[in-house]
């Protein structure tokens, strides 16, 4: 529990997706009480005259911008444009606007896509700027980009409180499964699964499981999000993540563990490996708001595909 939330009237957009309803249930058990989420079959933030409409109807004195239209390497190479546009409509609107109604405080959320492809590891703040994102998700990533260069330009000149937050990237329980759109964990967690219950010998995966990456445990990253939100006010982007890096050849053989799959792993080198690696510097959201995450991430796979079974659709 914390006063700080307590009579604040809060907008989580995106709170009723994956990352948004770990936010929500943060919020909840710190004592916030008045929390509005525009459901995207309601309010198209894309479009000026809905963004205004959930504002009307939020009243928000914080706003947790958590909305993104994103997906996995094979998404971002089929959909650039929409990728793009979209990202950057929602947000630069979403501020703009929350700006001119008094809005408290803007809690802006990026992604480690934003980095450029050959950012030394591991990713500190300062190199954000210091080369272009790697391509296959560049539109997304620069367009989630601007939402740092708005706060603060909006924070310089209006002196409006908005924060950006980097989390890397996030798995846990209710995560997008569908192999069309997934990220690797969950993409990684069905297709094992399945080749598991149709006896398949093998599961081939792109690229050739060289690249590292770096996983947060989504109710760690929501509880870095709302820490941020209580005790964080300055310019500087801040960088969400769990501190390590493992190879997808390391965690192919690691999910394939906690699924009980035990065919053989062939990589398919036609298809992209995207960033080489990625690993961030995590110590400033420990000097800046005391955060750090907690959750091993055995056990986190282990929560993550227990849910995966217990949650699937039938057949």
């Amino acid at each position: 529990m914390s006063n700080f939330w307590q009579g604040k009237r809060i907008t989580v957009t995106g709170g009723a997706g994956f990352l948004g309803s770990f936010v929500v249930a943060e919020l909840k058990r710190r004592g916030a009480t008045d929390i509005f989420v525009p459901r995207s079959r309601e309010y198209d933030l894309v479009k000026y005259d809905d963004v205004v409409r959930a504002l009307e109807d939020g009243r928000p004195d914080i706003i947790i911008h958590l909305a993104a239209h994103l997906g996995g390497i094979g998404a971002n190479r089929l959909h650039p444009a929409e990728f793009f546009y979209d990202n950057l409509m929602m947000g630069v609107q979403l501020m703009h606007e929350a700006w001119k109604r008094g809005v408290e405080k803007f809690v802006a959320i990026g992604t480690i896509c934003a980095y450029p492809k050959y950012t030394p590891v591991p990713f500190k703040e300062e190199n954000l700027w210091d080369g272009y994102p790697e391509e296959t998700n560049a539109p997304y990533g620069l367009a989630k980009k601007m939402l740092l260069v708005q706060a603060q330009a909006y924070r310089q000149q209006y002196g409006f409180n908005a924060i950006y937050l980097l989390p890397v990237n996030l798995y846990g329980p209710r995560d997008n499964f569908d192999l069309e759109s997934s990220h690797v964990i969950p993409a990684l967690i069905r297709k094992m699964i399945e080749a598991k219950e149709r006896g398949d010998r093998q599961v081939v995966l792109w690229g050739d499981g060289s690249p590292t990456r770096e996983f947060l445990y989504v109710e760690d990253a929501a509880e870095g999000i709302v820490e941020a939100a209580e005790k964080y006010d300055g310019a500087e982007p801040v960088n969400l993540g769990a501190g390590w890096e493992i190879s997808i050849k390391d965690l192919a053989e690691a999910i394939a563990r906690a699924t009980g799959f035990a065919g053989e792993i062939v990589w398919d080198t036609s298809k992209p490996n995207g960033q080489p690696r990625r690993m961030l510097d995590v110590s400033r959201a420990k000097a800046y708001f005391g955060w750090q995450a907690n959750t091993p991430f055995e056990e986190g796979l282990k929560r993550t595909v227990e849910w995966f079974l217990a949650n699937r659709p039938a057949d």
